[in-house]
Protein backbone atom coordinates (compact mmCIF):
# COMPACT_ATOMS: atom_id res chain seq x y z
CA UNK A 1 0.00 0.00 0.00
CA UNK A 2 1.44 3.66 -1.01
CA UNK A 3 1.16 5.79 1.72
CA UNK A 4 0.89 9.88 0.64
CA UNK A 5 2.34 12.56 2.90
CA UNK A 6 -0.56 15.12 1.25
CA UNK A 7 -3.75 14.24 0.36
CA UNK A 8 -5.33 16.11 -3.07
CA UNK A 9 -9.05 16.59 -3.81
CA UNK A 10 -10.21 17.00 -7.52
CA UNK A 11 -13.45 18.28 -8.39
CA UNK A 12 -14.87 16.77 -11.20
CA UNK A 13 -16.91 19.84 -12.08
CA UNK A 14 -17.19 23.72 -11.19
CA UNK A 15 -20.16 25.28 -10.27
CA UNK A 16 -22.22 27.95 -12.71
CA UNK A 17 -21.35 31.25 -11.67
CA UNK A 18 -23.55 34.04 -10.30
CA UNK A 19 -24.33 36.12 -13.25
CA UNK A 20 -21.77 39.14 -12.34
CA UNK A 21 -23.73 42.52 -11.23
CA UNK A 22 -21.08 44.94 -13.18
CA UNK A 23 -20.82 45.23 -16.91
CA UNK A 24 -16.58 44.64 -17.22
CA UNK A 25 -16.33 41.40 -15.88
CA UNK A 26 -19.95 40.08 -17.80
CA UNK A 27 -17.58 37.97 -19.72
CA UNK A 28 -15.06 36.77 -17.36
CA UNK A 29 -15.22 32.66 -16.80
CA UNK A 30 -13.13 31.32 -14.38
CA UNK A 31 -10.56 28.98 -15.59
CA UNK A 32 -9.69 25.23 -14.73
CA UNK A 33 -7.10 25.79 -12.19
CA UNK A 34 -4.59 23.04 -10.61
CA UNK A 35 -7.32 21.40 -7.92
CA UNK A 36 -6.45 23.08 -4.98
CA UNK A 37 -4.60 20.74 -1.98
CA UNK A 38 -5.92 20.43 1.51
CA UNK A 39 -2.87 22.19 3.02
CA UNK A 40 -4.27 25.87 4.86
CA UNK A 41 -2.37 28.97 3.07
CA UNK A 42 -0.99 31.74 5.07
CA UNK A 43 -3.87 34.27 4.86
CA UNK A 44 -4.05 37.61 6.36
CA UNK A 45 -7.62 38.31 7.46
CA UNK A 46 -8.95 41.72 8.68
CA UNK A 47 -12.54 41.49 9.90
CA UNK A 48 -15.66 44.24 10.77
CA UNK A 49 -18.83 42.94 11.80
CA UNK A 50 -22.02 44.57 11.61
CA UNK A 51 -22.38 44.19 15.48
CA UNK A 52 -19.23 46.09 15.80
CA UNK A 53 -17.59 43.00 17.86
CA UNK A 54 -14.63 43.24 15.34
CA UNK A 55 -13.53 46.70 14.11
CA UNK A 56 -11.09 46.18 11.23
CA UNK A 57 -9.13 43.66 13.63
CA UNK A 58 -7.00 41.20 12.78
CA UNK A 59 -8.18 37.47 12.45
CA UNK A 60 -5.63 34.96 13.85
CA UNK A 61 -8.28 31.28 13.44
CA UNK A 62 -10.70 32.32 10.37
CA UNK A 63 -8.70 30.28 7.69
CA UNK A 64 -9.64 26.17 7.01
CA UNK A 65 -8.59 23.98 3.57
CA UNK A 66 -10.39 24.38 0.83
CA UNK A 67 -13.16 22.65 1.25
CA UNK A 68 -14.99 20.68 -1.68
CA UNK A 69 -18.35 20.54 -0.02
CA UNK A 70 -19.16 23.97 -0.30
CA UNK A 71 -21.33 25.15 -2.84
CA UNK A 72 -19.92 28.86 -3.10
CA UNK A 73 -16.54 29.87 -4.66
CA UNK A 74 -15.06 33.10 -4.82
CA UNK A 75 -12.83 32.17 -8.03
CA UNK A 76 -9.78 34.69 -8.98
CA UNK A 77 -7.73 34.63 -11.73
CA UNK A 78 -5.05 37.34 -11.03
CA UNK A 79 -3.90 37.24 -15.22
CA UNK A 80 -6.76 38.87 -15.86
CA UNK A 81 -6.45 42.77 -15.28
CA UNK A 82 -8.14 45.79 -14.88
CA UNK A 83 -7.92 49.60 -14.18
CA UNK A 84 -4.82 50.61 -11.85
CA UNK A 85 -5.49 52.04 -8.47
CA UNK A 86 -4.89 55.88 -7.41
CA UNK A 87 -6.38 55.73 -3.89
CA UNK A 88 -8.87 55.92 -1.37
CA UNK A 89 -9.84 58.38 0.95
CA UNK A 90 -12.36 61.12 1.99
CA UNK A 91 -12.99 64.69 1.07
CA UNK A 92 -11.54 67.17 3.96
CA UNK A 93 -13.80 70.12 3.83
CA UNK A 94 -13.41 73.24 5.43
CA UNK A 95 -15.53 72.07 8.41
CA UNK A 96 -13.06 68.87 8.42
CA UNK A 97 -10.08 71.42 8.56
CA UNK A 98 -11.72 73.50 11.79
CA UNK A 99 -12.44 70.03 13.04
CA UNK A 100 -8.98 68.90 12.95
CA UNK A 101 -7.50 72.63 13.81
CA UNK A 102 -9.58 73.22 16.94
CA UNK A 103 -7.57 69.28 18.18
CA UNK A 104 -4.56 70.06 20.27
CA UNK A 105 -1.71 69.49 18.43
CA UNK A 106 -0.36 66.32 19.63
CA UNK A 107 -4.35 64.70 19.35
CA UNK A 108 -4.42 66.14 16.09
CA UNK A 109 -1.06 64.88 15.12
CA UNK A 110 -1.51 61.06 16.79
CA UNK A 111 -5.21 61.42 14.37
CA UNK A 112 -3.52 61.88 11.41
CA UNK A 113 -0.76 59.93 11.79
CA UNK A 114 -3.72 57.03 11.79
CA UNK A 115 -5.02 58.12 8.98
CA UNK A 116 -2.57 58.66 6.58
CA UNK A 117 0.15 56.68 7.95
CA UNK A 118 1.36 52.94 7.43
CA UNK A 119 2.27 51.69 10.98
CA UNK A 120 0.64 49.53 13.14
CA UNK A 121 -3.29 50.61 14.21
CA UNK A 122 -3.19 53.64 11.00
CA UNK A 123 -4.96 53.11 7.74
CA UNK A 124 -3.22 54.88 5.17
CA UNK A 125 -5.74 56.89 3.24
CA UNK A 126 -3.65 58.12 0.15
CA UNK A 127 -5.93 60.10 -1.83
CA UNK A 128 -8.50 63.25 -0.65
CA UNK A 129 -10.79 65.32 -2.05
CA UNK A 130 -10.79 69.30 -1.27
CA UNK A 131 -13.26 72.04 -2.39
CA UNK A 132 -11.83 74.79 -4.39
CA UNK A 133 -13.35 77.47 -2.39
CA UNK A 134 -15.92 76.88 -0.03
CA UNK A 135 -18.35 74.17 0.02
CA UNK A 136 -21.51 73.75 1.82
CA UNK A 137 -19.60 72.09 4.76
CA UNK A 138 -18.15 75.39 5.61
CA UNK A 139 -19.35 78.30 7.61
CA UNK A 140 -20.52 80.38 4.80
CA UNK A 141 -19.83 80.28 1.03
CA UNK A 142 -16.69 81.94 -0.57
CA UNK A 143 -14.51 81.81 -3.18
CA UNK A 144 -10.73 83.32 -3.84
CA UNK A 145 -12.37 86.74 -5.67
CA UNK A 146 -15.49 88.11 -3.74
CA UNK A 147 -15.90 91.43 -5.00
CA UNK A 148 -18.87 93.72 -3.55
CA UNK A 149 -22.06 94.42 -6.48
CA UNK A 150 -21.54 95.34 -9.80
CA UNK A 151 -17.27 94.87 -9.38
CA UNK A 152 -15.39 93.08 -11.63
CA UNK A 153 -11.87 92.25 -11.78
CA UNK A 154 -10.81 90.82 -15.20
CA UNK A 155 -6.90 91.10 -14.00
CA UNK A 156 -7.50 89.12 -10.63
CA UNK A 157 -5.76 91.45 -8.54
CA UNK A 158 -7.55 90.81 -5.73
CA UNK A 159 -7.19 86.73 -6.21
CA UNK A 160 -6.45 85.40 -2.55
CA UNK A 161 -6.08 82.07 -1.33
CA UNK A 162 -6.18 83.89 2.66
CA UNK A 163 -9.43 81.86 4.00
CA UNK A 164 -7.44 78.29 3.14
CA UNK A 165 -4.50 79.80 4.67
CA UNK A 166 -5.77 80.03 7.90
CA UNK A 167 -6.80 75.90 8.80
CA UNK A 168 -7.06 74.06 5.34
CA UNK A 169 -3.56 74.75 4.16
CA UNK A 170 -1.56 73.60 7.06
CA UNK A 171 -3.81 70.54 7.67
CA UNK A 172 -2.88 69.49 3.99
CA UNK A 173 0.63 70.30 5.09
CA UNK A 174 0.60 68.35 7.51
CA UNK A 175 -1.12 65.33 5.65
CA UNK A 176 2.19 65.98 3.18
CA UNK A 177 4.52 65.39 6.03
CA UNK A 178 3.09 61.70 6.46
CA UNK A 179 2.46 61.79 3.25
CA UNK A 180 4.42 62.91 0.67
CA UNK A 181 2.89 61.22 -2.01
CA UNK A 182 -1.26 61.86 -0.87
CA UNK A 183 -3.06 62.04 -4.46
CA UNK A 184 -5.35 65.54 -3.83
CA UNK A 185 -8.69 66.28 -6.07
CA UNK A 186 -9.58 69.86 -6.21
CA UNK A 187 -13.64 70.64 -7.25
CA UNK A 188 -15.22 74.05 -7.24
CA UNK A 189 -18.39 74.17 -6.25
CA UNK A 190 -18.78 77.77 -7.61
CA UNK A 191 -16.93 80.82 -9.61
CA UNK A 192 -17.05 84.03 -8.04
CA UNK A 193 -20.58 85.79 -7.96
CA UNK A 194 -19.55 88.29 -10.32
CA UNK A 195 -18.38 85.90 -13.51
CA UNK A 196 -22.21 84.46 -12.59
CA UNK A 197 -25.36 85.16 -14.41
CA UNK A 198 -27.39 85.41 -11.66
CA UNK A 199 -24.09 87.39 -9.52
CA UNK A 200 -24.85 84.80 -6.57
CA UNK A 201 -22.55 82.23 -5.37
CA UNK A 202 -25.75 79.87 -5.23
CA UNK A 203 -26.88 78.65 -8.37
CA UNK A 204 -26.71 80.35 -11.76
CA UNK A 205 -24.40 79.82 -14.57
CA UNK A 206 -21.15 81.13 -15.47
CA UNK A 207 -21.47 83.95 -17.74
CA UNK A 208 -19.81 83.14 -21.52
CA UNK A 209 -17.90 86.27 -21.78
CA UNK A 210 -16.05 84.90 -18.53
CA UNK A 211 -15.27 81.61 -19.35
CA UNK A 212 -11.82 82.48 -19.67
CA UNK A 213 -11.07 84.51 -16.94
CA UNK A 214 -12.51 81.76 -14.74
CA UNK A 215 -9.75 79.20 -16.69
CA UNK A 216 -7.31 82.07 -15.33
CA UNK A 217 -8.90 81.99 -11.97
CA UNK A 218 -8.45 78.03 -11.80
CA UNK A 219 -5.08 78.07 -13.09
CA UNK A 220 -4.27 80.56 -10.36
CA UNK A 221 -5.05 78.28 -8.20
CA UNK A 222 -2.79 75.35 -8.92
CA UNK A 223 -0.28 77.69 -8.92
CA UNK A 224 -0.32 79.12 -5.74
CA UNK A 225 -1.27 76.00 -4.47
CA UNK A 226 2.03 74.65 -6.09
CA UNK A 227 3.51 78.03 -4.11
CA UNK A 228 2.53 75.99 -0.79
CA UNK A 229 4.24 72.95 -1.30
CA UNK A 230 0.59 71.22 -2.47
CA UNK A 231 0.03 69.64 -5.88
CA UNK A 232 -3.26 69.44 -7.09
CA UNK A 233 -2.86 66.19 -9.35
CA UNK A 234 -6.51 66.24 -10.06
CA UNK A 235 -9.22 68.78 -11.32
CA UNK A 236 -13.00 68.31 -11.46
CA UNK A 237 -14.58 70.75 -13.57
CA UNK A 238 -17.44 71.76 -11.33
CA UNK A 239 -19.12 69.25 -8.51
CA UNK A 240 -22.48 68.50 -9.41
CA UNK A 241 -22.79 70.55 -12.67
CA UNK A 242 -26.71 69.75 -12.44
CA UNK A 243 -27.86 70.76 -9.29
CA UNK A 244 -27.80 74.36 -8.36
CA UNK A 245 -29.79 74.11 -4.60
CA UNK A 246 -27.00 74.11 -2.89
CA UNK A 247 -25.24 76.63 -1.25
CA UNK A 248 -22.45 77.30 -3.19
CA UNK A 249 -23.10 75.85 -5.94
CA UNK A 250 -23.00 76.70 -10.14
CA UNK A 251 -25.31 75.10 -12.74
CA UNK A 252 -23.22 73.75 -15.73
CA UNK A 253 -25.06 71.86 -18.86
CA UNK A 254 -23.05 69.17 -20.87
CA UNK A 255 -22.95 71.57 -23.66
CA UNK A 256 -21.49 74.75 -21.71
CA UNK A 257 -18.67 72.21 -20.02
CA UNK A 258 -17.28 71.40 -23.67
CA UNK A 259 -17.14 75.18 -24.74
CA UNK A 260 -15.49 75.55 -21.23
CA UNK A 261 -12.92 72.82 -21.80
CA UNK A 262 -12.13 72.57 -25.21
CA UNK A 263 -11.54 76.85 -25.81
CA UNK A 264 -10.45 77.79 -22.35
CA UNK A 265 -9.42 75.34 -19.21
CA UNK A 266 -7.84 72.97 -21.92
CA UNK A 267 -5.68 75.09 -23.71
CA UNK A 268 -4.80 77.40 -21.17
CA UNK A 269 -3.97 74.56 -19.31
CA UNK A 270 -1.93 72.73 -22.02
CA UNK A 271 0.18 76.35 -22.63
CA UNK A 272 0.87 76.30 -19.04
CA UNK A 273 2.37 73.07 -19.10
CA UNK A 274 0.09 72.48 -16.41
CA UNK A 275 -0.17 68.22 -15.63
CA UNK A 276 -3.11 68.48 -13.34
CA UNK A 277 -5.66 65.67 -14.86
CA UNK A 278 -9.15 67.71 -15.87
CA UNK A 279 -12.06 65.53 -15.15
CA UNK A 280 -15.92 66.02 -16.40
CA UNK A 281 -19.21 65.72 -15.19
CA UNK A 282 -18.74 64.83 -11.00
CA UNK A 283 -22.51 63.72 -10.91
CA UNK A 284 -24.49 60.99 -10.88
CA UNK A 285 -25.09 58.15 -13.11
CA UNK A 286 -28.42 58.68 -13.26
CA UNK A 287 -27.49 60.92 -16.30
CA UNK A 288 -24.29 59.16 -18.41
CA UNK A 289 -25.17 61.14 -21.31
CA UNK A 290 -23.68 64.14 -20.06
CA UNK A 291 -19.94 62.93 -19.65
CA UNK A 292 -20.90 60.71 -22.75
CA UNK A 293 -21.61 64.24 -24.61
CA UNK A 294 -18.34 65.66 -23.61
CA UNK A 295 -16.47 63.05 -24.49
CA UNK A 296 -17.83 62.83 -27.21
CA UNK A 297 -16.49 66.07 -28.73
CA UNK A 298 -12.46 65.32 -29.82
CA UNK A 299 -11.51 68.49 -29.30
CA UNK A 300 -13.03 68.79 -25.50
CA UNK A 301 -11.79 65.11 -24.80
CA UNK A 302 -8.00 65.68 -25.67
CA UNK A 303 -8.02 67.42 -22.83
CA UNK A 304 -9.67 65.41 -20.23
CA UNK A 305 -8.66 62.56 -18.18
CA UNK A 306 -11.82 60.86 -17.41
CA UNK A 307 -15.09 61.08 -15.48
CA UNK A 308 -16.27 61.36 -11.62
CA UNK A 309 -19.14 60.26 -10.08
CA UNK A 310 -21.13 60.06 -7.13
CA UNK A 311 -24.27 57.75 -6.36
CA UNK A 312 -26.89 59.60 -5.09
CA UNK A 313 -28.98 58.45 -8.31
CA UNK A 314 -28.83 55.89 -10.71
CA UNK A 315 -27.34 52.98 -10.53
CA UNK A 316 -23.30 52.19 -10.32
CA UNK A 317 -22.60 49.78 -13.46
CA UNK A 318 -23.64 52.60 -15.52
CA UNK A 319 -20.06 53.85 -14.80
CA UNK A 320 -18.99 50.85 -16.90
CA UNK A 321 -21.50 52.27 -19.60
CA UNK A 322 -19.01 55.34 -20.05
CA UNK A 323 -16.22 53.33 -19.84
CA UNK A 324 -16.66 51.11 -22.42
CA UNK A 325 -17.77 53.83 -24.80
CA UNK A 326 -14.40 55.98 -24.54
CA UNK A 327 -11.84 53.02 -22.95
CA UNK A 328 -9.03 55.83 -23.60
CA UNK A 329 -10.44 57.84 -20.22
CA UNK A 330 -10.63 56.78 -16.90
CA UNK A 331 -13.28 56.72 -14.47
CA UNK A 332 -12.94 57.79 -10.56
CA UNK A 333 -15.30 58.11 -7.87
CA UNK A 334 -15.68 61.43 -5.38
CA UNK A 335 -18.60 61.43 -3.34
CA UNK A 336 -21.00 59.41 -1.21
CA UNK A 337 -22.38 61.01 1.89
CA UNK A 338 -23.33 59.02 5.08
CA UNK A 339 -26.33 60.36 7.05
CA UNK A 340 -26.56 61.60 10.54
CA UNK A 341 -27.07 59.84 13.12
CA UNK A 342 -26.32 56.90 11.15
CA UNK A 343 -26.61 53.26 11.04
CA UNK A 344 -23.39 51.49 11.27
CA UNK A 345 -24.47 48.05 10.15
CA UNK A 346 -26.56 49.69 7.08
CA UNK A 347 -24.25 51.63 5.99
CA UNK A 348 -21.50 49.76 6.65
CA UNK A 349 -22.79 47.35 4.09
CA UNK A 350 -24.38 49.74 1.57
CA UNK A 351 -21.14 51.43 1.20
CA UNK A 352 -19.25 48.48 0.97
CA UNK A 353 -21.15 46.98 -1.59
CA UNK A 354 -22.45 49.76 -4.11
CA UNK A 355 -19.64 52.40 -3.47
CA UNK A 356 -16.30 50.26 -2.63
CA UNK A 357 -17.34 47.16 -4.52
CA UNK A 358 -19.55 48.57 -7.14
CA UNK A 359 -17.51 51.22 -8.04
CA UNK A 360 -14.17 49.42 -8.66
CA UNK A 361 -16.09 46.48 -10.49
CA UNK A 362 -17.09 49.21 -12.56
CA UNK A 363 -13.30 51.03 -13.66
CA UNK A 364 -13.57 53.53 -11.40
CA UNK A 365 -9.52 54.42 -9.82
CA UNK A 366 -10.37 55.57 -6.60
CA UNK A 367 -13.02 55.81 -3.96
CA UNK A 368 -13.38 58.82 -1.74
CA UNK A 369 -16.33 59.29 0.51
CA UNK A 370 -18.04 62.32 2.18
CA UNK A 371 -16.74 63.54 4.09
CA UNK A 372 -13.77 63.38 6.77
CA UNK A 373 -15.30 64.75 9.81
CA UNK A 374 -18.29 65.72 11.56
CA UNK A 375 -18.48 67.52 15.00
CA UNK A 376 -21.55 66.22 18.01
CA UNK A 377 -23.34 69.41 16.47
CA UNK A 378 -22.80 68.77 12.74
CA UNK A 379 -21.48 72.10 12.00
CA UNK A 380 -20.22 74.01 10.62
CA UNK A 381 -21.92 74.37 7.05
CA UNK A 382 -23.54 76.97 5.15
CA UNK A 383 -27.33 78.21 4.86
CA UNK A 384 -29.04 76.30 3.26
CA UNK A 385 -26.23 73.34 2.95
CA UNK A 386 -25.88 70.05 4.39
CA UNK A 387 -27.48 70.00 8.25
CA UNK A 388 -27.11 65.75 8.08
CA UNK A 389 -23.44 64.95 7.10
CA UNK A 390 -21.77 62.62 9.11
CA UNK A 391 -18.20 62.16 8.78
CA UNK A 392 -15.93 59.10 8.45
CA UNK A 393 -15.42 60.21 12.31
CA UNK A 394 -16.73 62.56 14.75
CA UNK A 395 -14.36 64.76 16.62
CA UNK A 396 -15.37 66.73 19.75
CA UNK A 397 -12.52 68.41 20.92
CA UNK A 398 -9.88 65.86 21.14
CA UNK A 399 -12.20 62.66 21.59
CA UNK A 400 -12.63 60.78 17.67
CA UNK A 401 -15.66 58.39 17.55
CA UNK A 402 -14.68 56.39 13.89
CA UNK A 403 -17.73 55.73 12.06
CA UNK A 404 -18.89 53.77 9.85
CA UNK A 405 -17.05 55.42 6.91
CA UNK A 406 -13.88 55.11 8.74
CA UNK A 407 -14.13 51.40 8.64
CA UNK A 408 -15.71 51.28 4.58
CA UNK A 409 -12.36 52.87 3.22
CA UNK A 410 -10.08 51.33 5.93
CA UNK A 411 -10.92 47.65 4.77
CA UNK A 412 -9.50 49.07 1.22
CA UNK A 413 -7.22 52.16 2.06
CA UNK A 414 -4.86 49.29 4.28
CA UNK A 415 -3.85 47.20 2.13
CA UNK A 416 -4.78 47.82 -1.54
CA UNK A 417 -1.79 50.92 -2.10
CA UNK A 418 -1.82 52.93 -5.15
CA UNK A 419 -0.47 51.24 -7.96
CA UNK A 420 -2.09 48.03 -7.09
CA UNK A 421 -4.35 46.88 -10.50
CA UNK A 422 -8.11 45.30 -9.87
CA UNK A 423 -7.67 41.58 -11.22
CA UNK A 424 -11.05 38.84 -12.18
CA UNK A 425 -13.27 37.69 -9.81
CA UNK A 426 -16.74 35.97 -9.71
CA UNK A 427 -19.67 38.20 -8.50
CA UNK A 428 -22.29 36.29 -6.30
CA UNK A 429 -25.27 38.25 -5.17
CA UNK A 430 -24.66 37.30 -1.41
CA UNK A 431 -21.11 37.62 -1.30
CA UNK A 432 -19.86 40.72 -3.06
CA UNK A 433 -16.46 40.97 -3.79
CA UNK A 434 -13.76 42.66 -5.47
CA UNK A 435 -9.92 41.68 -6.20
CA UNK A 436 -6.67 43.66 -6.47
CA UNK A 437 -2.97 42.32 -7.41
CA UNK A 438 -0.39 44.79 -5.33
CA UNK A 439 2.62 45.73 -6.36
CA UNK A 440 4.48 43.27 -4.05
CA UNK A 441 2.58 40.07 -5.72
CA UNK A 442 0.07 39.98 -3.17
CA UNK A 443 -3.86 38.87 -3.85
CA UNK A 444 -5.94 41.29 -2.11
CA UNK A 445 -9.76 40.15 -1.92
CA UNK A 446 -12.61 42.17 -0.21
CA UNK A 447 -15.98 40.53 0.54
CA UNK A 448 -19.02 41.81 2.14
CA UNK A 449 -21.66 39.05 3.79
CA UNK A 450 -24.85 40.52 2.29
CA UNK A 451 -27.22 38.28 3.68
CA UNK A 452 -29.13 38.04 6.73
CA UNK A 453 -27.20 34.92 7.91
CA UNK A 454 -23.92 33.01 8.34
CA UNK A 455 -22.38 32.26 5.03
CA UNK A 456 -19.30 29.62 4.46
CA UNK A 457 -17.65 29.29 1.10
CA UNK A 458 -14.31 29.09 -0.85
CA UNK A 459 -11.68 31.03 -2.03
CA UNK A 460 -10.19 29.72 -5.18
CA UNK A 461 -6.70 30.95 -6.66
CA UNK A 462 -4.59 27.48 -7.18
CA UNK A 463 -2.31 26.28 -4.04
CA UNK A 464 -3.45 29.13 -2.11
CA UNK A 465 -7.20 28.25 -2.02
CA UNK A 466 -9.11 28.29 1.22
CA UNK A 467 -12.49 27.84 3.47
CA UNK A 468 -13.28 30.79 5.50
CA UNK A 469 -16.88 32.16 7.38
CA UNK A 470 -18.57 35.71 7.66
CA UNK A 471 -21.64 36.41 9.54
CA UNK A 472 -24.09 38.27 8.86
CA UNK A 473 -23.34 41.77 7.22
CA UNK A 474 -19.55 41.10 8.18
CA UNK A 475 -17.33 42.93 5.83
CA UNK A 476 -13.35 40.90 5.27
CA UNK A 477 -10.11 42.04 3.70
CA UNK A 478 -8.15 38.89 2.99
CA UNK A 479 -3.83 39.16 1.77
CA UNK A 480 -2.74 36.06 0.45
CA UNK A 481 0.41 35.02 -2.13
CA UNK A 482 -0.25 35.52 -5.69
Amino acid sequence: MFKFKTLFLFLFSIPLLTQCKDQSDETYNPPKVDEPTVEIPEVEHWLTTANQSALLSKQSESIEAYDSNLTTDITINSETKYQTIDGYGFAITGGSAQHLSEMSEAARGELLNELFGLEEGQIGMSFIRISLGSSDLNQAPYTYNDLTSRQTDMNLEQFSLQKDEAQLIPILKDILDINPDIKIMASPWSAPAWMKENQSLKGGSLAAEYHDVYAEYLLRYIKEMQEHGISIGYLTVQNEPLHDGNNPSMYMEADQQIEFVKNSLGPLFSENNIDTKLIIYDHNPDRIDYPLTVLNDVDAKQYVDGSAFHLYGGDVDQLSVVRNAHQDKNIYFTEQWFGAPGNFSEDLKWHIREVVIGAQRNWSKNVIEWNLSSNPSLTPHTDGGCSQCLGGITIDGDEVTRNAGYFVIGHVSKFVRPDAIRIASNYHDHLPNVAFLTPDNKVVLLVLNNTDSPQTFNVKKGENSFSTRLDAGAVSTYIFDN
